[in-house]
């Protein structure tokens, strides 16, 4: 439905966020201030023990510096509700004493209709446990004791029987006033086309209910006991209630468990998920029937940053695993990716814990595998690459895969590791003989090339035991250097804080430890007071090494405004400066990085002219900090008016209004 002009504006100025929230948090006491709106607590979308969860009243949004999850009261009843934004406006209008406008007739309809589909799939599965326990259940009932299932787990997953009737359920359904059509579009019947009565989709199944994450029944799915059954498994079909596409099976216990664990385990069927919760691994789910979906990949990155996919260790296993990596790679996201958890051939999670116990299993989840690793081994499994065709369709296949990664961070590491591994692969011994672009250009072609290489290669003996080694990368080192003097002028200007707020919230650090620093940073910086009162709140947070170390760096030592205080306006313009010359850094790191993917043999113009502008604005942001008067004034006036543009067309000033 719509909703008419001002309608979300006025919702949100009527309720209290720090409210919404409140009833799911509990509130650090040390770090808010409820009189400034300011509030801080353990992120619920994530499992933490330090509150990372910022919470401005005032402007009613919300932010975690741990696992980047953002948004205001309707996003926040959406995240953790699990509704969806009609629903959660619905919610927050009761609270605010607002009246709903009214709905379209026909989205009434569909909401009503799925009320009774609803009530229809609650007693159908309340019939189906029920059958469960009488004579003719007996052979279910074998069947789940051969398995070794307790009966507490079969309370807990609500698991039934369909008798082998032909229309047991239908007639019990319409015996108590149900409507036939009802039955069927809730999937529970099929109705023949030559208008004979409707018959029972399940007959002589184990039934598993199937819920949704409001803890509704939404369908079901099946297991065959007649070994000559045309499908041992058998789901509902799609109905106005469920997309088997978009959901999980035990999404809401798993949701709850992950809570707890920081974990998520996606196993391939239903007895997976039933055994490995017997055994303790309470946060799993499992697809239903089909191959993992984008959608199904979206509903398990809401309960956890990095599920771990437990698939069966036999061919089809491993195939299922390789087909998921193209359906990731698009989604990939900073803490939004996927391990592998491959079992031993011929055992799946039921065998693997019957014959060897939990501790086995907890010993393959612990060695989980990261998405890059299969990626790389599905490019180059029972591969030879003993040609120079050979090794270029491999850059080519490489190439594509990373193409399909649309967040730029994740596809530079990727780019990265990917990298790594064809070189080890290529030169075991050290050497680089078969890199990507080795020796293929001349003249000002090969100039550019090598020195792009020499940004992104990995340091050399000479220098492993310099800080440079000390970091992933001569980037991931320059950028800490970076990202260093811009915390360490925010600890020598605070007042330059509340300016910046955005950028330093958005900003991504490498290392927890400039994250934390970032987080105390923002939080302090609120309350009035000067540099030393700052740096002395922070210490005792943090403790006094993470301010010493930080203003002992020589790279910050030297920078001319922390050695010498300068006015307001010239600090602001230092700290734009350095954010300036970060982002044109990890920008022209990017880009020299996709630049040298093409590189498969000679470097075209267009390559030279991508890693010229790259070279240039990399030279341009790396200049010294802003000169101090005399004859390098016109090269200050152009840099401030430099920066100002950048300022004025990015997201890092608070805008002013």
């Amino acid at each position: 439905m719509s909703l008419p002009p001002g309608f979300l504006d006025e919702l949100r100025s009527r309720v209290s966020l720090a409210a919404v929230a409140g009833r799911k948090l509990t509130w650090d006491a040390r770090k808010s201030n409820p009189a400034k709106g300011d509030y801080w607590a353990p992120c619920p979308f994530h499992q933490e023990k330090t509150p990372s969860f910022h919470l401005d009243d005032r402007k009613g949004f919300y932010y975690c510096f741990g696992c980047h999850a953002k948004g205001d009261a309707l996003t926040f009843v959406r995240e953790t509700e699990n509704v969806s934004f009609m629903e959660a406006v619905e919610i927050l209008a009761r609270e605010a004493g607002m009246t709903m406008p009214a709905r379209d007739p026909k989205a009434q309809e569909k909401a009503d209709l799925r009320s009774q589909l609803v009530e229809v799939m609650e007693q159908a599965a309340q019939f189906y446990r029920l059958h469960l326990n009488m004579a003719e259940g007996a052979r279910a009932r074998a069947y789940l004791q051969d398995r070794a299932l307790q009966d507490e787990m079969i309370a807990r997953f609500e698991i039934g029987f369909a008798p082998d009737s032909r229309t047991a359920l239908f007639q019990h359904l319409t015996g108590k006033g149900i409507a036939p059509d009802l039955v069927v579009q809730a999937g529970l019947a099929i109705k023949p086309d030559d208008a004979s009565p409707p018959y029972d989709r399940f007959r002589g199944r184990i039934m598993f209910p199937i819920r949704d994450s409001r803890g509704r029944c939404i369908a079901f799915g099946g297991r065959a006991l007649d070994p000559n059954a045309r499908a041992k498994y058998l789901n509902s079909p799609e109905t106005p209630l469920f997309d088997k596409g978009r959901s999980l099976f035990n999404f809401v216990p798993a949701r709850e468990a992950a809570g707890k664990t920081g974990r998520l385990i996606v196993a391939e069927g239903y007895m997976d998920v039933i055994a490995l919760s017997q055994a303790g691994f309470n946060d799993v789910v499992a697809p239903l029937g089909t191959a993992i979906t984008a959608d199904q990949l979206r509903l398990m990155w809401r309960i956890a940053p990095e599920p771990i996919i437990a698939l069966d260790g036999d061919k089809a296993g491993l195939n299922a695993a390789m087909r998921l990596i193209d359906v990731a790679l698009p989604l990939l996201a900073p803490n939004q990716t996927l391990r592998f958890c491959l079992l031993p051939e011929g055992l799946d999670p039921d065998d693997l814990l019957r014959a060897h116990g939990p501790g086995a299993m907890q010993k393959l989840l612990d060695a989980a595998r990261p998405l890059v690793d299969l990626l790389w081994q599905r490019e180059t499994t029972g591969k030879i690459f003993d040609s120079p065709e050979r090794r270029a369709a491999l850059d080519a296949s490489l190439k594509s895969a990373l193409g399909r990664i649309n967040d730029p961070i994740v596809r530079n590491h990727y780019a990265a590791a990917l990298r790594e591994k064809r070189r080890a692969l290529f030169a075991p011994s050290g050497n680089r003989r078969g890199r990507p672009g080795q020796g293929s250009a001349q003249g000002r072609s090969g100039r550019l090339a090598k020195q792009a290489r020499s940004w992104l290669d990995a340091p050399t003996e000479s220098t492993r035991s310099s800080l440079l080694a000390n970091a992933s990368g001569q980037q991931e080192t320059e950028d800490r250097l970076r990202e260093s003097v811009i915390l360490a002028l925010c600890l020598t200007y605070p007042e330059l804080i509340a300016d910046f707020e955005t950028a330093l919230e958005k900003l991504q650090f490498h290392g927890r430890d400039h994250d934390r620093l970032r987080d105390a940073l923002l939080h302090h910086a609120q309350a009035p007071g000067d540099s030393a009162a700052l740096r002395e709140k922070i210490s005792g947070e943090l403790g006094p090494e993470v301010v010493e170390n930080l203003l002992s760096l020589r790279h910050v030592r030297i920078t001319p405004t922390i050695r010498k205080q300068v006015d307001r306006e010239t600090a602001r313009l230092a700290l734009a400066e350095e954010l300036a010359k970060l982002e044109a850094y990890r920008g022209s790191a990017l880009e020299i990085l996709e630049a040298m993917q093409d590189m498969a043999g000679m470097v075209d113009e267009g390559l030279t002219w991508r890693l010229q502008q790259a070279a240039e604005a990399r030279e341009k942001a790396s200049r010294s900090s802003l000169p101090e008067g005399g004859a390098e004034a016109e090269d200050r006036e152009l840099l401030s008016q430099y920066l100002q543009n950048l300022i004025d067309n990015q997201v890092w000033v608070k805008k002013k209004h």
